[in-house]
């Protein structure tokens, strides 16, 4: 059994609005991608690491891999406009078979702890297909404008990453999801519907993804030498 993670490096991090994309920035020296790459490359589990993103930032990907003897980064593929053609082009290169567990996760999640991997690919071993996600805590509700509806906080979860799938399951998504023309939002969205069932993963509030200027703060806080 081979296992591979690929981490989706595609992010401009408009919102932010930084003159790196925010994977590239460095939090106390050491890049925040550099931070989420340490995590997977420190699980014994894992055989292989994909990069895939902007080719601009081959050179400095390769330093930072060099840097920090990211030994299991076999690869860097080039990132698509959107996340799903990124990861797609990642999944051509490994062709996995139905032996192979595929992890995806967000490149700025930084702070996902080697439980919360090894759950996900334990996960994946047992049942397939897995996606990592916490319980919804707050009133959640629908609408555009006004509140047209709310939501059962019981059974709605936020998702997270890494979502594992068995390899021919993740490769049949993306053929159904090209032919189709759908274009999703994560990966556990396609898989879904190719009719596969996804266990759920119990992930972490501190297992959050780095979208803001608030986020930005929060992982210094947390990352910050003492």
């Amino acid at each position: 059994m081979k296992i591979s993670v690929i981490i989706p490096s595609g992010g401009l991090g408009k919102r932010i609005n930084t003159p790196l994309p925010k994977q590239y920035l460095k939090i106390f020296g050491k890049e925040i991608i550099a931070y989420t790459l340490l995590a997977f490359q420190k699980i014994k589990e894992i055989d292989e690491i994909i990069i895939a993103a902007d080719p601009f930032y081959f050179k400095l990907l390769q330093k930072i891999i060099k840097k920090y003897d990211l030994s299991k980064v076999s690869f860097l593929v080039e990132g698509g406009k959107e996340r799903q053609y990124s990861v797609e082009n990642a999944i051509k290169l490994i062709n996995p078979s139905s032996d192979n567990i595929v992890l995806i996760h967000d490149a700025v999640r930084p702070l996902v702890s080697p439980k919360i991997i090894k759950d996900a690919i334990k996960a994946s071993i047992e049942h397939g297909n897995a996606v990592v996600a916490i319980k919804a805590k707050d009133t959640l509700f629908k609408g555009t404008d006004f509140v047209s509806k709310y939501l059962d906080r019981n059974n709605t979860y936020y998702v997270q990453t890494p979502q594992v799938f068995n390899g021919i399951d993740i490769q049949n998504a993306f053929k159904k999801a090209n032919k189709d023309n759908f274009l999703g939002t994560d990966e556990s969205m396609l898989v879904k519907k190719c009719g596969k069932k996804i266990f759920i993963v119990e992930g972490s509030s501190l297992n959050f993804k780095i979208t803001s200027k608030d986020d930005l703060q929060l992982f210094k806080s947390l990352v910050k030498p003492k």
